[in-house]
């Protein structure tokens, strides 16, 4: 696995990553991790094309998923120190 690309943010992380003819999504943000993997063979203009999948309308939903991530483990948390 090789990283293609590193696009650093305010709200999280994300790497690109090339392997055996995927492309894995990699979103970082505190100690949660979300992943997406695609086709090379999907996309018509290659990396350029995981660059115009990721717009900020994605972006954004992703990083609202990372707070709904951290919501429920809080919760579960709270439950395991009760």
């Amino acid at each position: 696995m090789r990283v293609v690309a590193e696009l650093p943010r305010p709200d999280c992380k994300i790497t690109i990553f090339s392997m055996n003819g995927k492309y894995i999504i990699k979103f970082e943000k505190g100690s949660f991790e979300q992943t997406y993997k695609l086709a090379e063979m999907d996309l018509l203009d290659g990396l350029d094309g995981v660059f115009q999948l990721l717009d900020e309308e994605f972006i954004q939903k992703v990083v609202a998923r990372f707070d709904k991530m951290l919501s429920d483990f809080s919760l579960a948390w709270k439950r395991y120190e009760a």
